[in-house]
């Protein structure tokens, strides 16, 4: 037998777009004729092996034919050239559930699905509590599966899928669903894979299971590899395009957030040297500043920023008071700039920045600017806390 799994000679997959479409059937038949399509290249000239063994990560942006290349794999797409070989049998976690019947119990649903997967009534009986166990589901095998959270019925297919016996495994972003528990479960279960020394092929986001399980990673980008090799060559690779990506998003998104007003003229965020960036890595400080104009009916101004993630969580605030701007302005006929400098402690994710101005004696908002401005901490590598506060060991004996 030869040593590969899976063998990849150079394929192309595409889709044809149609350029017109039309709701109604007469709009079809009066345009049929000049229909016209636009070929979109997914897949260009691919190429690639994995051997028997092998926990290969696939990483790449939305869009880069990461999903395209595992449908192929698994036959439900087929390569407009080239070739594919299967070294064994291969089964796909691609969309966990499809088959599934919603008018049917969880119960009668394991049996569907273990079906398609095809494992015999008699398998099913002698496999059936362990998968309810798995998946933590006891009191609701008796429930139509419609009445399923989403979580609960991908727990419920990954419980069975996971009994597949096959040599080749292809996940497709199975660490994005579920809760924190099902993606120890999921890890536990890599880690039997791998003691096992089955070949699989891993595609996600999660760059720490990467680093921990795969042995090899690719990085794709427009539907070619652009990296193979240690994860953590990949891991620096896929940050990189991530970078590019995000920094045209956060430039697009803060265009159309922002609208000056007459007392906040700006909002952004600088480096410590007053350098725009709206990108920050680990432990880099973060300047945020905001320009305002202090109308002259405000008796005593307040000027406040704080910040909060996507999900509408408060993060920060800082404020600044009359006794302090009149340092700077007696009159406040000229626009004041303020700026605080931010130690680096914060997590990877998403913040987004609201400046008010507000009077301390009457405690009236004059004017608010919410979300304004949207800026992104990238880089570290422990995604389940909050910060990532400085400190100093001390360690002594007795």
């Amino acid at each position: 037998m030869e040593d590969f799994a899976i063998k990849i000679d150079s394929i192309n997959k595409g889709f044809k777009l149609p350029n017109e479409r039309h709701t109604t059937l007469k709009g079809a038949i009066i345009n049929f004729r000049k229909r016209g399509y636009e070929l979109q290249e997914v897949l260009t000239d691919f190429s690639l092996t994995v051997e028997k063994g092998e926990f290969l990560g696939i990483l790449g942006r939305n869009g880069s034919g990461k999903s395209t290349l595992l449908k192929t794999l698994s036959g439900i797409y087929y390569p407009d050239k080239g070739n594919i070989h299967i070294n064994g049998k291969l089964t796909p976690f691609i969309e966990l559930g499809v088959g599934f019947n919603p008018e049917l119990s969880g119960k009668d649903n394991v049996y569907l699905n273990g079906a398609l997967l095809g494992f015999s009534r008699k398998e099913i009986d002698a496999i059936y509590e362990d998968i309810v166990s798995f998946a933590e589901l006891e009191r609701f095998m008796d429930q139509k599966l419609k009445n399923y959270s989403s979580g609960m019925q991908v727990r419920l297919a990954f419980s069975i899928a996971i009994r597949a016996d096959t040599d080749i495994l292809v996940l497709d972003e199975v660490l994005a669903v579920g809760d924190e528990a099902f993606q120890r479960k999921c890890y536990d279960y890599f880690n039997k894979l791998k003691l096992e020394g089955k070949t699989v092929v891993l595609v996600t986001h999660d760059m720490s299971a990467v680093k921990r399980f795969c042995t090899r990673a690719i990085v794709i980008n427009k539907g070619r590899i652009i990296f193979s090799g240690d994860t953590e060559g990949a891991a620096k690779v896929y940050r990189e395009l991530n970078l590019d990506g995000t920094k045209r998003t956060l430039l697009e998104n803060n265009k159309k957030r922002f609208k000056k007003t007459q007392a906040i003229l700006s909002v952004k965020t600088t480096d410590e040297d007053f350098k725009d960036r709206s990108i920050f890595e680990p432990k880099e400080k973060i300047r945020i500043s905001t320009t305002v104009q202090i109308p002259q009916s405000i008796s005593s101004p307040v000027v406040q920023l704080w910040f909060n993630n996507p999900g509408g969580t408060a993060i920060s605030s800082m404020k600044v008071y009359k006794k302090e701007l009149l340092k700077v302005s007696k009159d406040f006929k000229k626009p004041i700039t303020i700026s605080w400098l931010l130690e680096g402690i914060f997590n990877d994710g998403q913040y987004l920045i609201t400046s008010e101005v507000s009077d301390e004696e009457t405690g009236d908002v004059y004017e608010v600017q919410k979300e304004a401005y949207e800026f992104e901490v990238i880089g570290w590598e422990s995604p389940y806390v909050l910060v990532h506060v400085p400190k100093k060991v001390d360690i002594r004996e007795g």
